[in-house]
């Protein structure tokens, strides 16, 4: 049980941290596209800031209820 939670855990930081770096990714693109007035970058970039923000959230509270399944 102790390594089901060792690997929930772990999974929890892999997933917030791939969401913090598409956030960080996005909005590197959207100051890109804010730079070079570039409408299709400002959107690419706005694109992947949700979704890394949505990634994010979901590492912060789905993934924890899977320790809650086996205990």
């Amino acid at each position: 049980m102790e390594f089901f939670n060792s690997a929930v855990d772990t999974l929890q930081t892999i997933v917030v941290g791939l969401g913090g770096a598409l956030c960080v990714w996005g909005g590197v693109n959207l100051l890109e596209g804010y730079g070079a007035d570039n409408p299709a970058s400002k959107s690419q970039g706005i694109k992947q800031l949700v979704a890394g923000g949505g990634v994010a959230l979901i590492g912060m509270t789905l993934v924890p209820l899977l320790s809650g399944l086996l205990g």
